[in-house]
């Protein structure tokens, strides 16, 4: 009869626990990462009688959670995929949109100043004519520089944007760990590898979280925790232990960003996520766009006021130059490390403007010779040093070292800041030096036919490239890597779709299913509700019989 009793009440509390995990299940069907839970029954062992064995009932052996760490696996890389791919495109479409547009670009303003180039030449003594000159190098000047104000917008936007997902970053690694020796108690005092499952739950939409911004990959460890790695191995949480990353400039060069593990350079071992697809914005489209516009910037100023110089304007002076790159016409930004003892200064060679290239540099001293490092691809070249001062001739400029020491660097910028320095240093129409000669000679325009065959002549990189050529380039280039990141993001999406559809179909919520399923351990429970009331009805018989 106790056999019946005992039989009766562990069907029960299996119903009853079968039950309440339906209507967690239910209740918890809109919560974010929640996976869906189930009771798993096992037979209690039977008991040997001289007829056989006879059963003892049922034991609930766990409640556990519906995962697999192979689709959580491909969820999570499929994540960091499409959140790479995203954040590159919509980053993209913001140049894109800068520099291909008519009322923002500069296509139309180079062609407007070259027709007033046109229209001088044309009548070299008018002076509404020059004036119209004058205002459209003043306007193409201010594009130059308007330009370069929304790249350096941008370049802001992304050091936000980095600092943003480090901080994210950090903040759900640092919650991963504190779950991690949750986790880990919880399993030492059980004596059991029994986990709670909302833990875990959160765990794992925590690391979804981390991967949306860096890719990551996990190794689950036997007391309950999750061991998290970035990049080539770095290890970001490690049982109850998080890494912190950081994101710091160079002395030479502030504006530009790298991330830090442990003071260690790591910007270019990180893959996936919004990080990854944040850096390859502007390593690959930002600072090139930047770089191809200055190279422009200052391959046009130095070819027209080159050529300018050799004219004379109505006064019969010599033509001083139209537009300025800074402080000095010619001198090239330099940069010293914050340790080196030499001086070193740079100028553009109008002689070797073909040769100028869309990159920044960097001239070394190892004691012996220097070294000219070209940042874009790392080409070097090398250059023997003299005793005392040394002029090196670099590509498109000239380099004059003055008392290097053995370890000095310099970062050469050529190109870099070139089309927010520029400007117009004429205002008065009369100084525009259209004429070849110093003598009164009435429509004199030599100069002023040179300068206009200027638009059309192949003058940049190595001589193959014309100014208009040199922008369609940076609007096609980038035009082209918009496209391709479209496209990508779009893959992405629907793989990433695929991977959260195949996720949800295991461990999300079916009320459908759910609501089938209160049914089914409402009847189970009423009938062992019944067996129990028949074992006590037959207790009473057996009572009653004996009195």
């Amino acid at each position: 009869m106790s056999n019946l009793l005992g039989i009766s009440l562990s069907g029960l509390n299996a119903a009853q626990l079968s039950l309440e995990t339906a209507s967690n299940n239910i209740t918890n069907a809109n919560t974010e990462g929640y996976s869906r839970q189930r009771v798993e029954l096992g037979t209690r062992p039977s008991e040997f009688t001289g007829v056989g064995y006879i059963g003892n009932g049922v034991n609930v052996e766990t409640v556990a959670r519906s995962y697999d760490q192979f689709i959580t696996n491909q969820l999570i890389s499929s994540n960091s995929a499409y959140s790479e791919s995203n954040v590159l495109s919509s980053l993209a479409s913001q140049v894109d949109n800068i520099v291909a547009n008519e009322s923002t670009g500069l296509s139309p303003v180079l062609k407007s100043f070259f027709n007033a180039v046109n229209e001088v030449a044309n009548d070299p003594s008018s002076i509404p004519v020059r004036q119209v000159m004058v205002s459209e190098a003043n306007a193409l000047a201010q594009q130059f520089n308007t330009l370069s104000v929304q790249f350096d917008s941008l370049l802001a936007q992304t050091n936000s944007r980095l600092q943003s997902n480090l901080d994210d970053i950090n903040n759900y690694a640092k919650n991963v760990a504190e779950l991690n020796a949750q986790l880990a108690y919880g399993s030492n005092r059980s004596g059991v590898e029994q986990f709670a499952n909302e833990l875990l739950d959160k765990r794992d939409t925590l690391i979804a979280k981390i991967a949306e911004k860096v890719s990551v990959s996990t190794i689950p460890q036997t007391d309950g925790s999750m061991s998290v790695f970035f990049g080539s191995g770095y290890p970001l949480v490690l049982g109850a232990k998080a890494a912190s990353l950081t994101l710091a400039g160079t002395a030479s060069d502030f504006s530009h960003k790298d991330i830090l593990f442990n003071g260690l350079k790591i910007t270019n071992q990180i893959s996936g996520g919004e990080l990854s697809g944040t850096i390859k914005f502007r390593d690959q489209i930002l600072e090139p766009s930047k770089q191809q516009l200055g190279l422009l910037a200052a391959g046009f100023a130095i070819e027209f006021n080159e050529l300018h110089g050799t004219g004379f304007d109505l006064n019969g002076v010599a033509g001083n130059p139209l537009f300025g790159l800074g402080t000095s016409v010619t001198d090239v930004p330099v940069i010293p490390d914050p340790s080196a003892a030499g001086i070193v200064s740079a100028a553009y060679d109008p002689t070797t403007t073909g040769q100028l290239y869309p990159s920044d540099y960097e001239l070394s001293y190892d004691g012996t010779d220097y070294t000219l490092t070209r940042l874009s691809d790392n080409s070097l070249t090398t250059f023997s040093a003299l005793p005392s001062t040394t002029t090196i001739a670099g590509p498109g400029f000239t380099i004059t070292t003055t008392g290097t020491v053995a370890g000095d660097s310099f970062l050469i910028r050529p190109t870099y800041d070139a089309a927010s320095k520029i400007t117009t240093l004429i205002s008065r129409p009369e100084e525009i030096a259209a004429a070849g000669a110093n003598t009164a000679i009435p429509g004199d325009n030599t100069i002023a036919l040179g300068l206009a065959r200027l638009e059309n002549q192949p003058i940049l990189l190595n001589g193959k490239t014309t100014f208009s050529d040199a922008y369609g380039q940076l609007v096609s280039k980038v035009g082209t890597l918009t496209n391709e990141a479209k496209t990508n993001a779009s893959a992405q999406e629907v793989l990433f779709n695929q991977a959260k559809q195949s996720q949800q179909s295991l461990a999300g919520v079916n009320l459908d299913e759910e609501a089938a399923n209160l049914i089914k351990y409402q009847n189970s429970y009423q009938a062992a509700a019944q067996a129990i009331s028949v074992a006590r009805s037959l207790f009473d018989t057996l009572i009653g019989a004996v009195r």
